[in-house]
């Protein structure tokens, strides 16, 4: 549905994540497929709008969390081949099969399940095996002795009845971070990922259609470990160091107005708990803004938001659906004035660093009653609320 409300809004620039697409393309070469993530709504950024973009511009694969979101973007319109990361509970095999969705196989557990569910259905489903190189969450375990066990394992699914598998991938566990041991430890985890596809595929006799491991940082830093697609989550939409690297350009602006002004003498205190005082006579701009729609309170009486006249200081603690800023020397900022939260000219990163986490937190926090408006070639092309009336 469609906001009626000027109060908060996320602007959606598609030119952004299309030039992203092409310069990240232009970095990995015409021959690497390309996989855009699109889990937890595409980071905040709409996952419908997303991959019907990547799906129009080329892109190779789509990679979600569940099959709840690989659904929506089936019965959405989208035909381009989707990868479950996550679990999918053997009763949606059928599911699956029917909607050409693939999934990642985990363990022999997960590839039991799913091989018996397909058998059951009279059908074949598509999967890509993931391999545990070192990052100690899903896959079959390869390192530390597990090399044997870890390869027979990976054969043993991949003749399994019901089961077609199409792909085999890892993924990274410091390749976005710096220093002497994570070049070493991302270099190892290749290097056992390489060695368990040579043993499993000179085993199968066949080699797998697509190898994938490279995340945002092996993307930018391990053209090595392209293999035959890379998958990178948030470079896509231009944050992070890395996208800075690439000069590639943010996709999401979040805005807000000022909804009322209050002029306080000093010693007043803004908010809960009083944790900022007024020192002087004070303008204080009210905004329409607050945790509820996904502005972390750890950036309480820290940060600044961008006004028409420069940044302005919050002040006080971030509220469930508002939050204060100073407007004192800024005569022309009044009702109504448009704020940028984070964007063009308020840096999400540096927001993030602000409150001790990544760009992607601060993203996939914009809430669903934020409405998103999507833009392409400076027109507004779509919009979207997430609420239910």
């Amino acid at each position: 549905m469609e906001s009626t409300l000027r109060r908060t809004w996320a602007e959606i620039n598609l030119d952004a994540i299309e030039y992203n697409y092409k310069k990240i393309k232009e970095k990995i070469g015409a021959d690497v497929k390309f996989l855009g993530v699109v889990k937890a709504d595409a980071y905040g950024h709409g996952s419908i709008q997303v991959s019907q973009l990547l799906e129009e511009i080329g892109a190779d694969y789509l990679a979600v969390s569940s099959a709840d979101e690989a659904l929506e973007l089936r019965v959405n319109g989208i035909k381009m081949p989707i990868l479950i990361l996550g679990h999918t509970p053997k009763e949606q095999v059928g599911r699956l099969i029917e909607y050409n969705i693939t999934q990642a196989i985990t363990c022999k557990a997960k590839a039991d399940e799913y091989s018996a569910e397909a058998v059951k259905c009279g059908g074949t489903l598509k999967v890509h095996i993931k391999v545990d190189t070192g990052m100690s969450r899903l896959g079959y375990l390869c390192d530390n002795g597990y090399f044997d066990t870890g390869v027979d394992g990976i054969v043993e699914a991949c003749n399994m009845p019901g089961l077609e598998a199409e792909g085999i991938f890892t993924h990274f566990a410091v390749a976005d971070e710096h220093g002497e041991d994570c070049d070493k430890y991302t270099k190892h985890q290749f290097e056992l990922f390489t060695g368990v596809i040579e043993s499993v595929e000179e085993k199968l006799g066949r080699k797998f259609a697509i190898r994938h491991c490279a995340n945002t940082g092996a993307t930018v830093r391990y053209p090595e470990t392209y293999l035959d697609m890379v998958r990178p989550g948030l470079l896509l939409y231009g944050y992070g160091e890395f996208a800075h690297e690439l000069g590639l350009k943010p996709a999401m602006t979040m805005k807000t107005t000022v909804s009322t002004i209050k002029i306080y003498p000093a010693g007043t205190a803004i908010s809960y708990g009083g944790v900022f005082k007024t020192e002087k006579t004070t303008r204080i701009g009210v905004l329409p803004y607050g945790y509820a729609d996904g502005f972390l309170r750890s950036l309480s009486n820290k940060c600044s938001l961008y006004t028409k006249e420069g940044p302005a200081k919050l002040r006080g603690k971030i509220c469930m659906d508002m939050c204060m800023i100073d407007i004192t020397d800024m005569p022309t900022v009044d009702v109504g004035s448009e704020v940028e939260i984070f964007g063009e000219k308020n840096s999400i990163d540096e927001l993030a660093e602000i409150a001790g986490t990544i760009p992607y937190e601060l993203t996939c926090a914009v809430s669903k009653r934020v409405p998103r408006v999507y833009l392409r070639g400076g027109n507004v092309v779509d919009k979207e609320l997430m609420l239910r009336m």
